[in-house]
């Protein structure tokens, strides 16, 4: 007859990888239930960020050294929130020509996301229809410009609860 002492290795490592394959199994079966939210870093996937990273930051700087792009409304609020940006060459010359989208998304989470296009522009501020918010708490606020070629995107943080957070 064998020594009981000897058969505590093997036993032991057979329910070490009976342990680990039930931990995949468990893994895989809670990531089914909670997916991966999909980034939207300057309103674009961030497959499609990383591979255009270069192209991106080269129409920013072109864009920059031409225009002044910024953001003009109140800080955001659960109600009525009014998002207004205003585009104005280095000149001081208003531009009301441009294609201007925004996105208003809460962090890490896509479900609440308000997209809004077809501004009213107006001496250089382009005005979006007023939303009311899903709920209180932090909002990114994503807007891009495109004139011509140039494209420029400009990320703002603010927060519903305390008007006075507010990050470029």
């Amino acid at each position: 007859m064998k020594d009981p002492k000897a058969l505590r290795w093997p036993i032991g490592i057979a329910l070490s990888f009976v342990l680990i394959i039930g931990l995949i199994y468990m893994t895989i079966v809670v990531s089914l239930d909670y997916p991966i939210e999909p980034s939207d870093r300057n309103m674009l996937y961030y497959h499609e960020y990383d591979k255009n990273v270069n192209d991106i930051i080269l129409k920013k700087i072109a864009f920059d050294k031409k225009y002044d792009f910024t953001y003009v409304g109140k800080p955001i609020s659960a109600t009525k929130t009014q998002i207004k940006y205003k585009l104005i060459n280095k000149y001081g010359k208003a531009i009301d020509n441009a294609v201007v989208k925004a996105l208003i998304t809460r962090p890490n989470e896509n479900d609440y996301d308000i997209v809004l296009d077809n501004p009213k522009a107006v001496d250089g501020v382009y005005t979006f229809k007023s939303v009311s918010l899903p709920k209180e708490g932090r909002w990114n606020i994503i807007a891009s410009v495109r004139l011509g070629d140039e494209l420029r995107f400009l990320n703002l943080k603010a927060d519903t609860r305390n008007p006075n957070t507010f990050e470029y």
